[in-house]
């Protein structure tokens, strides 16, 4: 099995709503999400085309949030945590198309700074717990 990584960079806006800091107040980011998938090599020399990869995770979810008020499109307060799991389940439900690949790790920056991070592990412990 080989991991593969790529970055996706897109601008939103939010307001945490109830916040007392100024993440209370209508705000944007640079975001940058990176995408970790494993599988075997095929016959090909490649996991996956990279090209391929990218498409699927530009419709999976970049194209929905990029230039968009996160507000208006979640129902739930789009924080980088939340926004890390909605984007792993849409990303997990893509990949049925490709069955040999496992999404392995995302990795979600708000700031250059700060960041929220979701791996299979975790994914799968909180599966198990919530029954």
């Amino acid at each position: 099995m080989v991991a593969l990584t790529i970055t996706f960079p897109f601008e939103a806006a939010h307001c945490l709503e109830g916040h007392e800091g100024q993440c209370g107040r209508l705000h944007g980011h640079t975001y940058r999400l990176e995408v970790t998938v494993k599988g075997p090599v095929q016959d090909s020399g490649m996991v996956i085309d990279f090209a391929a990869l990218k498409s699927l995770v530009l419709e999976a979810v970049i194209k929905r949030v990029d230039h968009e008020y996160l507000n208006e499109l979640f129902t739930f307060m789009p924080t980088c945590e939340n926004l890390i799991l909605c984007f792993w389940q849409n990303l997990e439900e893509a990949l049925l198309l490709h069955p040999s690949l496992i999404l392995e790790e995302l990795v979600l920056w708000e700031t250059p700074e700060a960041r929220a991070r979701l791996v299979r592990a975790d994914v799968e412990r909180r599966r198990q717990s919530e029954g």
